[in-house]
């Protein structure tokens, strides 16, 4: 059997990454956040308390986008955004977790 040309292992690890993409967008999200909209994750005035950034911060580490996110918690897409630059500061999914109790 002939070598495989490089051009072909990169097409192949391009689709598999692809699939397993499009396998994550299809299969439900199992959050261990429970309800992104529970009161405890927002302060007085509107804005996320420390629990919900947290909250905000493990719906990235699940993979879900900054649309996602913002529908998810009721709040804008620029704070979404805004949330999603920070997580990536702060490691994204090598970060270290806070408490959510």
């Amino acid at each position: 059997m002939p070598p495989i040309s490089a051009e072909a292992l990169t097409l192949i690890d391009s689709i598999t990454r692809d699939l397993s993409r499009l396998r994550g967008l299809l299969q439900p999200q199992k959050l261990e956040v429970g309800d992104p909209k529970d009161p405890r994750n927002k302060t007085a005035d509107g804005k996320l308390s420390e629990r919900g950034v947290e909250v905000c911060y493990r719906m990235y580490d699940a993979g879900l986008t900054r649309y996602a996110v913002a529908d998810g918690m009721g709040i804008s897409y620029g704070a979404a955004t805004h949330r999603f630059g920070a997580w990536q500061k702060a490691g994204g999914q090598a970060r270290s977790r806070a408490s959510i109790d």
